[in-house]
């Protein structure tokens, strides 16, 4: 049987790229295919990125003999930088090569001084997984390439939706809480109903990415008069993560730009209806009042009616929230992705 090498971040790593090979990692095609994850990078100090490194090198340059097949995921130019090493040397043992893109803004292959290394790295694999038809369209449109691309979507995971509290009445933000996130727009657009509704509160979960964010954190809800309706557990994982998401009757997702946010995703297994800011490859997907409600990053107004309005219509929420479920059960569902990745590999193998 063929045998498959994934390239991706480390299992240790936050982020979208881990979460979706976590997410292959519990399909069968993982064990058909006797997949290997080679781990190239962990946050943290720069000599622990570089360590990262060349131990995965090594690990590659060790294996990659042996192996039909070389899984590489890809997202920012310097992801791009140090994924190019592996995929020059897959070349060299003529293996077939997928490049699965992960970018977090569409800018990262409109940007005239690294598109010609964008064009080289994706014309010389076999196959380009991109997140959705929009980022298909954007790479059609800044590289030009139009052949070998096809869309996978990230799934949603599968989670256990029994025992719901709504009754907590929380909106829910999840991610690295700096301004490119839009935290401070959410809080902001709560401060503006926040009076009317002394019973909700907003709930932040992640850290902050500069001092300058750590300041905002504390500065706005008490210019705001809204501290006590404002918590920052930090970055949750596991058990309080699953609880977070599960007891939530709100998720915002209000960033600048994103592939296809894995936060979002998570919202729509627990059945929690989405507000969130038309970015990425959602607009392939949210439709305004029929599964999300949709806003303008930034837009402080907007977001505030759209937060009235979920928490007053009832009848909408549950439209919403029934969506969403549908939406994890069919187009994300864990088990589709991972038999579109199968099928995948059995594809690129075949030519």
């Amino acid at each position: 049987m063929s045998k498959v090498l994934i390239v991706a971040t480390s299992r240790k790593t936050r982020g979208g790229i881990t979460s979706v090979v976590k997410a292959h990692e519990t399909g069968k095609q993982w064990n058909k295919y006797h997949c290997k994850w080679i781990e190239t990078h962990r946050d943290g100090p720069s000599w622990r990125k570089i360590l990262y490194f060349i131990k995965a090198y090594l690990q590659f340059f060790c294996l990659i003999p042996f192996y039909d097949l070389v899984h590489i995921h890809v997202a920012s130019y310097s992801s791009l930088k140090r994924k190019k090493h592996f995929l020059s040397l897959a070349k060299f043992w003529h293996k077939k090569t997928i490049a699965h893109f992960h970018p977090h803004k569409p800018e990262v292959i409109f940007e005239k001084n690294t598109q010609k290394e964008y064009i080289h790295f994706f014309k010389s694999v076999n196959r380009i997984v991109v997140l959705s038809p929009q980022w298909q369209r954007w790479i059609k449109e800044s590289l030009n390439i139009t052949e070998n691309i096809q869309v996978i979507y990230n799934p949603c995971p599968i989670v256990n939706r029994s025992n719901v509290d709504r009754s907590k009445k929380y909106i829910l933000f999840a991610g690295t809480l700096y301004h490119r996130k839009g935290f401070d727009t959410l809080i902001k657009a709560f401060g503006k109903i926040a009076n009317e509704y002394k019973n909700w509160k907003i709930i932040l979960a992640g850290n902050p990415k500069e001092e300058k964010d750590k300041e905002l954190m504390s500065k706005l809800p008490k210019q705001l008069n809204i501290e006590k309706q404002i918590e920052y557990p930090g970055w949750v994982v596991g058990e309080q993560k699953e609880e977070l998401f599960k007891n939530a009757s709100i998720f915002c997702l209000a960033s600048s730009a994103e592939g296809f946010p894995m936060a979002v995703l998570d919202a729509w297994a627990y059945g929690v209806p989405v507000i969130c800011t038309p970015v990425g490859g959602l607009p392939d997907i949210v439709r305004n009042e029929e599964n999300a409600l949709i806003f303008d990053y930034g837009d402080v107004d907007t977001l505030a009616v759209q937060l009235k309005k979920l928490i007053n219509n009832k009848a909408l929420w549950k439209k919403i929230e029934e969506q969403s479920i549908l939406l994890a059960q069919t187009t994300f569902n864990i088990n589709n992705i991972n038999n579109q990745v199968e099928e995948l590999y059995k594809s690129v193998l075949n030519e």
